[in-house]
């Protein structure tokens, strides 16, 4: 039997730990998911986040998520208590206890963990979230969440995994940096993202050439999608119906598709 090693030291966050650009961008992409469904956004945590950095790296280094254990499981490799979260045995102190068990943070973490392929970033990962009805009832606290109040939250990418934290009460640590090689790409994504308002576009279909794209886009129309058009990128058409201010007009257009129209997805641009 593994007995977990807990020394004080272990609920202090490294003084060189920090988030990714890519972190910063996806943690605003969910409030911005929160914004849209008239949710305030959330304060980034630098606890949540430090958790969810050790279980991205459990999860790839170490594999807990195997037969009936589920990727919210830990291994009993670092100094922590292991667990094999799975729905035929209830264990919410798995997770719950995660954050306090590791962190300064004193208080229950709610998390969401999935697993991607080797080809992911930011749009396919939220694409992928926005389709799930159980993640956007997460993110916002509707359904099984809605008496759950988010106030800060936190998230790590890793190899495979990425892992978002919510918490109820706010993080006493300061909010995590930059990692320092990155400061300029943020800065510049931030001023970007300032000029350039985001759209979401239905998508439905892409194709290698042109002739095929013309033809499908001929059909959409013909099918009162009267705003479809095309995408050129990298000599790829795709093919989008409409396309939306915010995420929450894009995923109920989605909802409200025809049958033979229900395989297109969300892309942000």
């Amino acid at each position: 039997m593994v007995i977990p090693q807990f020394a004080g030291a272990q609920n202090k966050i490294p003084d060189d730990f920090c988030l990714t650009n890519d972190e910063f961008n996806l943690f605003d992409a969910i409030n911005q998911i929160r914004v849209d469904y008239d949710k305030n956004p959330v304060e980034l945590s630098a606890s949540l986040s430090y958790v969810a950095s050790l279980h991205v790296d459990d999860l790839y280094n170490n594999h807990p998520d195997t037969s009936i254990c589920n990727t919210s499981s830990w291994s009993d490799k670092g100094n922590w208590t292991p667990c094999c979260h799975n729905s035929y045995v209830y264990d919410p102190d798995c997770m719950w206890e995660k954050p306090n068990e590791l962190t300064p943070y004193r208080y229950r973490g709610y998390e969401l963990v999935t697993f991607f392929g080797d080809d992911f970033n930011n749009d396919s990962i939220i694409n992928i979230w926005a389709d799930s009805k159980e993640v956007i009832d997460m993110i916002i606290t509707r359904g099984s969440y809605e008496k759950k109040k988010w106030v800060c939250g936190g998230l790590a990418i890793g190899t495979n995994y990425v892992s978002l934290w919510f918490g109820q009460r706010a993080d006493s640590q300061d909010s995590p940096k930059i990692c320092e090689d990155e400061v300029r790409d943020t800065i510049a994504m931030a001023i970007d993202s300032i000029s350039k308002p985001d759209e979401y576009y239905l998508i439905f279909g892409s194709f290698n050439d042109i002739h095929s794209a013309k033809e499908a886009l001929r059909k959409a129309r013909n099918d009162n999608f009267i705003n479809a058009n095309l995408i050129n990128e990298n000599n790829r058409f795709r093919l989008y119906l409409s396309k939306f201010d915010n995420l929450k007009e894009a995923m109920y257009a989605k909802q409200q598709l025809q049958f033979n129209y229900r395989d297109a997805w969300i892309l942000k641009d």
